[in-house]
């Protein structure tokens, strides 16, 4: 195992970005950059032995700083939409600044956009940290976040979350990487085999927001309880569907109760397969709906639907929907969690 430290560049304000290569016993690599927090590349092998960046991104600063969709960005600190009106805390709403009409969005790339401090405690992680200001974008407190990336020799990239406040907040903090098992650029995701432990998804109203309802995915184009291409009913004659553009929705994660479980797998036709482990109670499923081919590594496009994520989180607009389970969190109560991205072949 080794942490090899490098620099990866500089942003337009001139801050130095450094990049945290890890390497297991199998010869998998990870590399992690400051800028974000992000997870930038993941070399695994193929079922012909050909090493592959399963990642979808950048490898230049213009990237992500000037052309992201938050590939591979840490969002928070509250991830997904929040509606008009900003956080519910105590009965009050909270205004939060607003990035998609009247939703706001990945909390307006706080995290995501933000020049991480990072140490390295072993010869396996590396640990980011990063102090969000009291009412950064309208967020009650001073938010101090680390992440930690782990990589196994069982071929996992494990993820650990502590965010604490010194203020009464909303927490819920993922990661948003994008992943190609065929290679980031390996055409569409559309022949990937995927599996979701979920009975149920929270469907999307206005803004894209849930509207509140748990939805049975019995019957419907969202049932991935037995493994299917994501193309096969991508493009059913479904309101969900139509509305997120193809799947853009977060799944209820079957046996919730705060313990690390399978939430997804995916397998591509050249034997890579990814399974995706959390304590959150949902996941959500894009899958790239919205690349419309923005260049990435190598310049090369990022084209429609050439990636997919697995979001882990509370899920969406928590805080103003009494339905699902609320990530408001006390001052100096902690927000834990752990996702675990776990690769094989087949």
């Amino acid at each position: 195992m080794s942490v090899t430290k490098s620099v990866f560049g500089e942003t337009s304000k001139g801050e130095r970005v450094d990049s945290f290569l890890i390497e297991n016993n199998n010869g998998m690599k990870i590399n992690c950059i400051t800028f974000g927090a992000a997870l930038q590349a993941v070399y695994v092998k193929d079922k012909n032995d050909n090493e592959i960046d399963v990642l979808v991104g950048f490898d230049d600063m213009d990237g992500f700083e000037n052309r992201h969709d938050y590939q591979g960005l840490i969002v928070g600190p509250v991830a997904n939409r929040i509606s008009a009106g900003g956080l519910t805390i105590d009965g009050k709403k909270v205004p939060v600044t607003t990035t998609h009409g009247d939703v706001c969005l990945h909390s307006n790339g706080d995290f995501a956009n933000a020049v991480w401090n990072a140490v390295i405690p072993d010869t396996n992680c590396v640990e980011f940290s990063y102090l969000s200001p009291d009412g950064k974008y309208g967020f009650p407190g001073n938010i101090l976040t680390k992440v930690r990336y782990t990589l196994t020799d069982d071929n996992e990239i494990k993820i650990d979350y502590d965010a604490v406040s010194d203020k009464k907040t909303a927490l819920n903090i993922t990661n948003h990487a994008y992943f190609n098992l065929k290679g980031f650029d390996g055409g569409d995701i559309l022949d990937h085999t995927l599996y979701v432990n979920a009975d149920a998804f929270t469907p999307m109203g206005d803004g894209l927001l849930p509207t509140g309802e748990i939805r049975d995915v019995t019957d419907t184009p969202f049932d991935f309880r037995e493994p299917k291409t994501i193309g096969r009913d991508i493009n059913a004659d479904d309101d969900q569907l139509k509305a997120g553009n193809g799947y853009d929705h977060n799944f209820a994660i079957n046996d919730y109760n705060g313990k690390v479980r399978l939430a997804a797998s995916a397998i591509a036709p050249n034997g890579v397969k990814l399974e995706c482990f959390t304590d959150m109670p949902g996941v959500q499923l894009y899958v790239g709906n919205f690349l419309e081919g923005k260049i990435g590594k190598q310049g090369k496009p990022m084209d429609f639907r050439t990636g997919f994520c697995l979001e882990t989180q509370y899920f969406p607009n928590a805080s103003n929907t009494p339905a699902f389970k609320n990530y408001v969190f006390e001052a100096n109560e902690h927000c834990v969690s752990t996702t675990i991205y776990k690769f094989s072949l087949v």
